[in-house]
């Protein structure tokens, strides 16, 4: 087992809860898109297919589902549309095991990589600092020793919210005025943990997008900073995203996969929105695992992403 554990009963309820509206919505579409029909036709497709992209899924990711479905239809020549929901979800699975971290749940932290070093970026307002807080109280709580570097110096706010989470996490944070160079925050806390010995380093960025030429710079400026000070550092790019804002997310994704090499997805705000396909969406559009999801307010409500759990959640009767 990883340091963070699977998907236990208590956080499949967690889970359900989370993914309620999504579920509600989708749920109630897929009834109307199957009314009066026993098999699987084309009309049945078709109404699968507004669906899952009325559901945030997403046109290109939908048409790959949609033709998997079709290859079902056409090998197995006769599917109720009883057993629709069923297939839907296999399919969804196996879409997105193409996209993931190994096995589910399994993050031990790599031996060979002490600390390990995670750059998390995403635009502001996204739950970009929650999450990094979140994570701190994790790792901390699976035993490992984290380090903080607020390297989002463009905004005093974004300082002083990690000051308020490293203080509450009681984890160390390596700071430095606002408007300070961020590849020097990144220095001063690489720096830090490495003579500390730390296990984790999560550094958060500045997240403006209006001046993509100049956050491009600037991402690229505090990596090389990183690997001067550890070789191969950030060994993690987590892209932080909005799952209530749906398709706009995806906008997101494409302008950091732009300026990065964005290695890994945290999807937050999940619950209280009926927006929630948009995690099979960008994971399957930019081919970047999900690693997590954020399903409310709580310190614990930042779980492991567990792809059968999810599609379960989202689909299951």
């Amino acid at each position: 087992m990883g340091i963070f554990s699977s998907v236990n009963k208590d956080k499949k309820e967690v889970l359900d809860k989370g993914l309620a509206k999504t579920k509600e919505s989708v749920l109630k579409k897929m009834t109307r898109a199957v009314v009066g029909k026993k098999k699987v036709d084309d009309d049945v497709l078709d109404n699968l297919e507004e669906v899952l992209i009325t559901s945030d899924v997403g046109v290109d990711t939908t048409i790959r589902i949609i033709e998997r479905i079709e290859d079902r239809v056409a090998r197995d020549r006769y599917i109720n549309t009883s057993e629709l929901n069923t297939i839907l979800r296999e399919e969804i699975v196996a879409l997105l095991a193409e996209n993931e971290y190994g096995e589910t749940g399994n993050f031990e932290l790599p031996s060979d990589k002490k600390p390990y070093v995670i750059m998390v970026v995403g635009v502001n307002g996204v739950g970009k600092t929650t999450t990094i807080g979140k994570l701190a109280h994790k790792y901390k709580s699976a035993g490992k020793s984290v380090v903080l570097g607020a390297a989002d110096t463009f905004r005093a706010a974004a300082i002083e919210q990690l000051e308020i989470w490293a203080n509450r996490v009681e984890v160390p944070l390596i700071k430095q005025k606002m408007g300070a160079d961020p590849a020097s925050v990144a220095f001063d806390t690489l720096s830090s943990a490495k003579s500390k010995g730390a296990d984790v380093v999560i550094i958060d960025t500045a997240g403006r997008l209006h001046n993509k030429v100049n956050l491009m710079n600037e991402l690229t400026k505090v990596k090389k900073v990183m690997d001067k000070i550890i070789p191969g550092a950030p060994h993690e790019i987590l892209l932080v995203l909005d799952g209530s804002t749906g398709q706009n997310a995806f906008e997101q994704a494409k302008q950091f996969s732009k300026a990065t090499e964005v290695t890994a997805l945290a999807i937050t705000k999940l619950d209280g929105t009926a927006k929630g396909g948009v995690v099979i969406g960008v994971s399957d559009q930019f081919k970047i695992p999900v690693k997590y999801i954020g399903i409310g307010e709580g310190v614990d409500d930042l779980q492991v992403f567990d792809r059968k759990a999810f599609v379960d959640s989202l689909f299951g009767d």
